[in-house]
């Protein structure tokens, strides 16, 4: 979670780009799903074989889409329930892949069977 502070610049740094995706066309949405498929593919391609950085750098680049949906919502006035929701919702679904990966890995090549029960009691609790 992002301070008042770190949202405030990266808000004023993405806004340009939501409204390039607003004049393209692009709902947020569609922003929404395009960053939680990001998310879940770098972890679950990277992280059960261990590479932890290239992982962690794919998740962080699809992070600011949960930054930019926002954005875009308030910009063209359709803040919906539904398009909270979504965004609550598929938030969950990237942080039990990041979860799910790093058990995977714990249970297996990473050989830490204590890392990895703790991985899996992390997803199940933020759900």
């Amino acid at each position: 979670m992002l301070n008042k502070y770190a949202r405030a610049f990266f808000t004023r740094v993405l806004t340009p780009f939501a409204s390039f995706l607003i004049r393209k066309g692009v709902s947020p949405d569609t922003v929404t799903l395009i960053g939680t498929l990001g998310v879940v593919a770098g972890a679950l391609v990277f992280f059960p074989i261990g590479w932890f950085l290239v992982g962690t750098l794919v998740i962080t680049a699809f992070i600011f889409s949960d930054l930019v949906d926002g954005n875009m919502a308030r910009q063209i006035g359709k803040s919906t329930k539904w398009g909270a929701f979504l965004d609550s919702t598929l938030d969950r679904v990237a942080d039990a892949a990041i979860f799910g990966a790093l058990a995977v890995w714990f249970a297996g090549d990473g050989d830490n069977l204590r890392l990895a029960v703790l991985c899996v009691f992390c997803l199940a609790s933020g759900q």
